[in-house]
């Protein structure tokens, strides 16, 4: 059953641009720009989406939109059957949301206090309260630094703390736009355990953006691709690597290098680099196991490696020789 429900999401900015000349500034244009352009998708219940595209594609805009920060200029929106910018109170307090290095926590108080503030705001009943906060500590170790004032932590630390902050209240949508800028690899592993920890035990539903494509597919089972505004992808990622990358390369390295040609039925020979080749194949007609035997029944094999492709070659062969766009105003 779909939770989220987005029709025809239209969300144009007018950005005011300064003409040519010494007295341009007195010249302004006006112009508009299409930073989200009749977008429609939906969103099951425990689902975690990624939603990627490059910069200006509208990713952010759209979680604006979805969250109740903007208010989209047409078209329809429902989460968990509201509507966001309608029911901006209601909408809150059945989401968590995360933009980047945006905190939403108070930055000269320990975290603790702030922690007690939300319960109050979103009247969690203090048992409620303990047991959330007892089970965040466990995904996300907190107490080590909870009794600290924000502008005292780390990114990662701060990164965790908000985590923290937006699951307190038991939310139903979890919104994280580019949630690991800045983190080094080991803050975004714990990140990725608590985003699915979180999913399993309560069944929150999680709408992540990011560029870091190892995420997504640590993650996420279906994706959206979005670029100048428009969705070009939503499915499996299985189905989208079957459609978008249906080759995958056998790198095999040759005891000594032949006289003559590498051939091998059902593959081409796309790079060397002394004895070791490349060799591309249609998943669809023919399998690495089959062009390994040929290989070794024809050539001394020394080693060899299968390389499939990945959520990030997929995505850059969906929308990366597209001429980049301007990013809209956050």
């Amino acid at each position: 059953m779909a939770i989220v429900e987005v029709r025809d999401l239209v969300k144009i900015f007018r950005v005011r641009k300064r003409g040519t000349g010494p007295l341009g500034f007195l010249r302004r244009k006006t112009r508009e720009v299409h930073a989200v352009d009749g977008i429609s998708f939906d969103v099951e219940e425990g689902e975690i989406v990624g939603y990627i595209g490059p910069n200006g594609a509208g990713k952010s805009t759209t979680v604006k939109c979805l969250t109740g920060i903007l208010v989209p200029t047409s078209g329809v929106v429902t989460v968990g059957g509201l509507v966001p910018w309608r029911d901006r109170i209601k909408n809150g307090r059945q989401i968590g949301v995360v933009f980047g290095q945006k905190t939403s926590l108070w930055w000269d108080v320990p975290v603790i206090d702030t922690y007690r503030l939300l319960r109050d705001i979103y009247d969690v009943p203090e048992p409620v309260f303990r047991r959330n906060l007892g089970l965040l500590d466990d995904i996300l170790g907190l107490k080590e630094f909870q009794d600290t004032p924000v502008r005292q932590l780390s990114l990662g630390q701060r990164v965790r703390a908000d985590l923290g902050a937006v699951m307190l209240h038991n939310p139903r949508f979890l919104f994280l736009d580019e949630p690991t800028i800045g983190l080094d690899v080991a803050a975004k592993e714990r990140l990725r355990v608590f985003i699915a920890n979180m999913n399993a035990a309560t069944r929150v539903t999680v709408f992540l953006t990011t560029h870091d494509m190892s995420e997504i597919e640590r993650l996420c089972r279906r994706i959206m691709i979005i670029d100048r505004g428009r969705l070009v992808y939503s499915g499996s990622i299985s189905d989208a690597i079957q459609k978008y990358a249906p080759c995958s390369d056998v790198v095999v390295e040759l005891a000594e290098t032949p006289s003559g040609p590498v051939v091998v039925e059902g593959g081409e020979v796309v790079r060397q680099e002394g004895a070791r080749y490349w060799i591309r194949f249609r998943r669809d007609q023919t399998t690495a196991g089959h062009l390994v035997g040929q290989l070794m029944a024809k050539y001394p094999v020394k080693d060899f490696r299968v390389d499939d492709p990945n959520v990030e070659q997929i995505v850059k062969t969906v929308y990366g020789a597209l001429a980049p766009v301007e990013e809209a105003p956050k």
